[in-house]
């Protein structure tokens, strides 16, 4: 996410005085109950749904998410790519490659 984008979020939550409400608890209520919200897009159709509802609630959970890495102190760049360290060891091309299986399973 560009650095603008980043401060703009932080800008919107410190304007507002919400800080105070964003314990690590309610952040991660708050990204599954927008994940949820997300998920709800496709409730009845994979093909047809409504690109436009998709992105505003995808930007809620990715909003979400920004706030709680600045709550924990996080950097983006280093806990994805620390997890998928992870991933890679876990599900190594040669046997992962095509499938949908999980990591125990291949």
């Amino acid at each position: 996410m560009k650095q603008e984008t980043i401060d703009r979020i932080r800008k919107f939550t410190e304007d507002r005085d919400w800080d105070q409400f964003h314990s690590p608890g309610n952040l991660a209520k708050s990204i599954s109950i927008e994940a949820n919200e997300l998920l709800e897009c496709f409730q009845w159709s994979e093909t047809e749904y409504d690109l436009g509802h998709v992105e505003e609630e995808l930007a809620d959970v990715i909003v979400y998410c920004q706030n709680m890495l600045d709550k924990l102190g996080l950097d983006v760049d280093d806990i994805v790519n620390r997890k998928m360290a992870i991933n890679e060891a876990k599900y190594p091309v040669e046997k992962a490659k095509g499938s949908a299986a999980k990591y125990d399973q291949l």
